[in-house]
């Protein structure tokens, strides 16, 4: 509801994808979870060294109902950038002493390998990974890494691959092979959104994700999927990659699940004193914040608790569905994709799509851009079936306004 007009708005971008379960929800309210969380907020213990009862608790809930079977390593820390620098630090670590580098000798001149359109933060080493908007990162100091195409699918409104992917697919590649040819041995990390979300909600086959692993595991560097808008169930489960079946080595998340971080399998292992066995490595202050952390814990009670990871999933198909109906009888947009939450569309022009947008919002759907000419939808996992059929409608409503404007 807007403090001001008092207008209600149906949120449909949950304040960057990272607000999972609507405002003023039951389970939040209770008062045996409002006073732990004033607990948390009344200190702010050093996380990294002094494990609290709620800390502990939050670890074990995250570990044993969203973190995947093969992933014992977890690192905590603010935000979704330093997820990501963390994740980079990690296999800047890995690399180097998988060539023989120890601390206090030779500085390694180690790259990441990165896509375009990409948008991975705005920190020190993510802001030479990020592309999408320049006023984010322009004019401050870069490094020079490799950046090759990103072979993203675009759908007819059936739902099919219309665009020749496979083609772009070993465009790619090919591409990938010579930055690996051209930095040797110099190649920490490829790193990738499993769906790009500020660059314009980019799809990618699970065959090219396949195509990396491998590239990944004989060229000897991790395989970073990034997860800040994507993960903590908004695809329906509790990561995107999940649904296409490509394990990475490292992921890192932020958003939804409050706390920022990052989560490792068994390949990290294999340097004796990689960043989880060296102490304080990769660290920070706080390590995370335990109010997020006692925040997230309860995020993860009313998931498991209500189901919402499979309403996301209905609710997705759903708004995907009617978005396409919607578009074969007006033709006001187009390549109508996504899953669970994370929905969006294409217009003809960025003026049309800026247009819509600010149509919706009239409307009372709160909705964001994406890319040059898309808007993205991202749903809270609660939302309802009633909910979703008021958007359409509200959506529909909109669009006879954007073309006559």
């Amino acid at each position: 509801v807007d403090g001001v007009t008092g207008k209600e708005n149906l949120d449909m971008f949950t304040c960057f994808a990272s607000w999972p379960v609507g405002y003023n929800h039951p389970m939040m309210q209770e008062e045996a979870f409002s006073k732990k969380l004033l607990v948390a907020a009344e200190n702010n213990p050093a996380n990294s060294d002094l494990y609290t009862g709620m800390m502990a608790e939050f670890v074990e809930a995250f570990a044993s109902k969203v973190t995947p079977d093969g992933y014992d390593h977890h690192f905590w820390v603010a935000g979704g950038a330093l997820a990501v620098e963390n994740a980079m630090k990690a296999a800047f670590d890995w690399k180097a002493r998988k060539l023989g580098l120890s601390v206090g000798g030779e500085e390694p001149d180690l790259v990441v390998l990165h896509f375009k359109d990409a948008f991975h933060g705005r920190s020190g080493y993510t802001m030479t990974v990020t592309n999408t908007d320049p006023n984010k990162v322009a004019l401050f100091p870069k490094f020079c890494w490799p950046r090759v195409s990103n072979p993203y699918c675009e759908f007819d409104l059936d739902g099919n691959i219309s665009n020749d992917v496979a083609a772009a697919e070993a465009a790619t590649m090919a591409e990938i092979d010579l930055a690996f040819e051209q930095f040797e041995n110099r190649i920490a990390c490829i790193l990738i959104e499993p769906m790009q979300g500020e660059g314009g909600d980019r799809h990618f086959r699970p065959e090219f994700l396949k195509e990396l692993r491998r590239v990944a595991d004989e060229r000897e560097a991790l395989l970073i999927f990034d997860e800040v808008q994507t993960g903590f169930f908004g695809s329906g489960k509790a990561w995107l990659w999940e649904h296409k079946g490509v394990a990475p080595d490292i992921v890192s998340f932020s958003k939804k699940s409050q706390v920022g971080g990052l989560y490792a399998n068994s390949r990290i292992d294999e340097v004796e004193d990689n960043v989880f066995a060296k102490s304080s490595r990769i660290n920070s202050t706080w390590g995370g914040n335990l109010v997020d952390m006692v925040r997230c814990h309860r995020f993860i009670d009313i998931i498991e608790e209500e189901s919402l990871a499979d309403n996301i999933h209905a609710r997705g198909e759903q708004l995907l569905q009617g978005l396409r109906s919607i578009a074969k009888e007006t033709g006001a947009f187009h390549d109508v994709r996504g899953i669970g939450s994370l929905i969006a569309f294409t217009m003809e022009t960025g003026e049309l799509r800026d247009k819509a947008v600010a149509a919706f919002q009239e409307r009372g759907v709160l909705a964001l851009t994406s890319g040059e000419n898309s808007v993205r939808f991202r749903m809270p996992l609660v939302i309802t079936a009633e909910e979703v059929d008021g958007a359409l409608e509200r959506i529909n409503d909109a669009l006879p306004i954007v073309a006559g404007a």
